[in-house]
């Protein structure tokens, strides 16, 4: 499947589904690092997302990547991730 990877000049984030999150059962192992917003979360890049990546690995599951690159990017302002 594949996922965006929005980045700006400082870090990157793994757009994903709480959903995705609650299949593989990593949703308590995601950090405050990382944001949300609706149903989505966006994985910090050097944590979070490689937990991911490897939980979808382990499954025989493909991940490929869409990058987005913005100067701004919108989800430094959204909430703080909570696994709740």
């Amino acid at each position: 499947m594949e996922y965006i990877f929005h980045e700006d000049p400082g870090h990157g984030w793994l757009e994903v589904t709480r959903a995705e999150l609650i299949r593989l059962d990593i949703l308590n192992r995601i950090s405050h690092y990382s944001y949300q917003k609706d149903d989505k979360v966006y994985l910090e890049e050097d944590c979070d997302a490689t937990t991911f990546i490897q939980a979808k690995q382990a499954l025989g599951e493909d991940v490929t990547f869409d990058e987005q690159h913005l100067e701004n990017t919108p989800i430094r302002r959204y909430a703080i991730f909570n696994p709740i």
